[in-house]
């Protein structure tokens, strides 16, 4: 008679005895802050017109939140907008792009959206300027009397640019920021930015659907200053008679928005409040520095983003020694035991595992996770 206790023990390894309190890794939407309940959500304001005064009082004070905790100086204007970060980035390249050449950096699968839009859509013949997933372009390449097109944290390539010493103050170009999981994760440095978009559902864990659009003094100047040569539809206009339309950024929103969406960012808004920009930097930074321990005790386990300089602390990519077929058991095992949800690697990035560590990841959770990924690691080896 064969022995199977001791084969079945091989193939079925022990699990962990403690979960994550709250397994959610998503990289978008992500966690909802610690301490999050609907029940807390101000209410009076649903059922509401977003036009009524108590509409309008409460998506500009979204803004006015979003402006303290970024740290965001007066001269540059907040407008809450449709269709998400995409939504925001593309109102600003239809709006903007064509008055000067347009270099695009792409090195993760948003970057590529943009160049895509500006090629394809646009028809601007870009430059374009890629490096491949883990890694960053030379950033001394990029030519500032140029607009240019970058992500500033790559969420589905986990590398980000380090800071923004490689905008020259005097550039000529206006520089566009995709920064949808950097903002509240990193400090950044506002005089270098003329056009930033994000959406409240990566470092704040708010719902999708809406987008956030910066502008800075200069990029206002552009709105005002030049007229595409391309139709604009109706959610993208931010000009009338030659001038911006100041109430976009006072929260008087071009279409309809989710007031229920605007509730939920607020509260998150106000949790943030609660720790501060430092504060939300360190919950990330903590994030990050556990799960870098963790990749660093496993031989099996590696970033991704070779380069700890410009490697993501929220979106964290990480390569897998084992093949795709193993990766996806991984993360179907892990979801199974509610042990980590939604972790493989973005569809266009090399297969591996994608973890969130941004604010709203409680760091005891990151911890908890390393032996689920050891046993599901076992467990998908061994069938």
């Amino acid at each position: 008679m064969t022995d199977t206790t001791a084969a079945d023990a091989t193939l079925a390894p022990a699990k962990p005895a403690t979960r994550p309190a709250r397994p959610h890794f998503s990289s978008g939407p992500c966690a909802k802050p610690p301490g999050y309940d609907p029940a807390k959500l101000a209410t009076d304001v649903l059922g509401r017109s977003h036009r009524s005064k108590l509409g309008k009082q409460r998506l500009h004070y979204a803004i006015e939140l979003m402006r303290e905790l970024l740290n965001l100086p007066d001269t540059h204007r907040i407008g809450i907008v449709p269709g998400s970060d995409t939504g925001a980035y593309e109102m600003a390249m239809w709006t903007m792009l064509g008055a000067r050449p347009v270099t695009a950096l792409a090195w993760e699968s948003f970057g590529e959206g943009w160049v895509t839009d500006a090629v394809k859509q646009l028809k601007i013949d870009p430059t374009v300027i890629r490096a491949d997933y883990g890694q960053l372009p030379d950033l001394q390449q990029v030519d500032w009397s140029n607009d240019v097109l970058f992500t500033w944290n790559g969420t589905t390539s986990g590398v980000r640019v380090s800071n923004g010493d490689w905008i020259p103050a005097d550039r000529e170009g206006l520089s566009f920021a995709d920064a949808t999981s950097g903002v509240f994760a990193y400090d950044l440095p506002w005089d270098k930015i003329d056009v930033a978009t994000f959406s409240w559902q990566k470092v704040l864990g708010g719902e999708g659907a809406h987008g956030v659009l910066i502008l800075g003094p200069r990029a206002v100047e552009r709105l005002e200053s030049y007229t595409p040569a391309w139709p604009l539809p109706k959610v993208f206009r931010l000009v009338s008679k030659g001038k911006l339309t100041e109430g976009v950024f006072k929260g008087e929103t071009i279409n309809t928005p989710s007031m229920l969406a605007v509730e939920d960012a607020i509260w998150s808004l106000e949790w943030a409040k609660s720790l501060g920009q430092g504060g939300l930097i360190a919950r990330s930074d903590a994030n990050a520095a556990a799960l870098d321990t963790i990749v660093a005790e496993r031989d099996w386990l590696g970033h991704l983003a070779a380069d700890p300089a410009s490697r993501s602390k929220t979106s964290v990519c990480l390569t897998v020694d084992a093949d795709e077929g193993v990766i996806k058991k991984m993360v179907s095992l892990l979801e199974a035991e509610h042990a980590a949800y939604d972790i493989g690697g973005y569809r266009d990035a090399p297969p591996g595992l994608r973890i969130w560590c941004g604010a709203t990841v409680d760091t005891a959770d990151i911890e908890a996770l390393g032996p689920w990924l050891d046993w599901a690691y076992a467990a998908a080896k061994a069938g």
